[in-house]
């Protein structure tokens, strides 16, 4: 039995020492340490042997066990080094070389947008302020001339969030122009803001219109302030941002909180004021609405409109990349489609 089991010994560490690949290791395992290898048959076969040969190939048997799991690990060993060091030999690195871009984000186009006019504005001596979202009805309305039995009411689809509480109704605010009065109530004149922010109507979508939109609401109240500083201001902010070239047209419009009132439009770029769907084939499209500010509205904030005037005006963020970039639909810009959204 000794001789037998010195054999089965020589047998494997000659193979084993033959073996040059990682993979090799496993078969050799199975077929010399393995449940059906020759070193477990013969353990398996020492209960046919007297007492005291069984002791001593017994033991022996386990040396041999122990020491070919050892020869195999130091063999593993020594094949994971060789091969680390063929890889390090065949795949030099160059530490020379720049190292991997890494993938970053970047802003939204909106508020890129949004950045870029407000830089305009605070140029020009505006105070950027910020307001809720959620809003009572008398800052959305009843303090902007649009009482609860007011037709004006109907221009606005409003997202109530409790609507029978009467004049402490909760809305998701229509347009930021609530800021007005609650710039007024907490600063006294002079005044010049502008209020970046959210808005919110229940309404259909299509390509000029969503039911979540940004807009930028600007006020500036101080003593001698005319409808001349209102078109200046907004003609020296269509030019900043659309540039010397692009035509600009102020024309008379209503908003209850304003008188007078108008809109600015700027210049088709879609279409070059051919007509197109974008700016529903008149050639323009309106970018602000603006006025100035109704003596009422002036009492509401607490400011004396026979000592004081002002002006206000409301921007639609979105349309600004719009008409920049030619974009045809609003909807592109929450779509969450990165191959739009990476062109800017």
């Amino acid at each position: 039995m000794l001789r037998q089991l010195e054999q089965i010994r020589l047998e494997a560490l000659d193979e084993l020492d033959g073996i040059g690949e990682l993979r090799e290791l496993e078969t050799w395992r199975v077929r010399h340490l393995g449940k059906k290898s020759k070193l477990t048959q013969a353990l398996r076969s020492l209960a046919a042997l007297p007492l005291e040969q069984r002791k001593l190939a017994g033991s022996r048997a386990n040396e041999i066990k122990l020491s070919l799991r050892s020869r195999l690990d130091e063999k593993k060993r020594a094949l994971e080094e060789a091969c680390l060091a063929s890889s390090l030999r065949q795949e030099k690195l160059d530490v020379t070389l720049p190292g991997r871009p890494v993938c970053i984000g970047r802003l939204h186009p909106v508020t890129q947008a949004l950045e870029e006019i407000c830089n305009i504005f605070k140029n020009m001596g505006f105070q950027v302020l910020e307001g809720p979202d959620v809003e009572w009805d008398y800052y959305n309305f009843e303090a902007l001339n649009i009482p609860p039995d007011h037709p004006a009411r109907d221009m606005f689809a409003t997202l109530w969030i409790d609507p029978e509480a009467a004049q402490k109704a909760r809305l998701l605010r229509t347009h930021t122009s609530p800021m007005q009065i609650r710039i007024m109530e907490k600063n006294g004149p002079p005044i010049r803001a502008i209020v970046p922010g959210r808005a919110y109507r229940y309404e259909a979508t299509d390509a000029t219109h969503e039911s979540m939109f940004y807009q930028i609401e600007g006020l500036a109240v101080d003593k001698g302030i005319t409808l001349a500083d209102l078109k200046g201001t907004l003609f020296e902010f269509c030019r900043c941002l659309f540039g010397e070239e692009r035509k600009v047209r102020f024309r008379c419009d209503y908003f209850p909180f304003v008188e007078p009132g108008a809109e600015v439009a700027v210049e088709c770029l879609a279409c070059h004021g051919a007509g197109c769907r974008l700016c529903g084939y008149n050639g323009w499209i309106e970018i602000l609405g603006a006025g100035m500010v109704h003596p009422d509205v002036l009492k509401r904030g607490d400011i004396d409109p026979e000592a004081y005037t002002g002006f206000a005006f409301g921007l639609g963020v979105e349309r600004i990349p719009m008409l920049r970039y030619g974009i045809d639909d609003i909807r592109l810009f929450y779509g969450n489609d990165l191959r739009f959204l990476k062109q800017f």
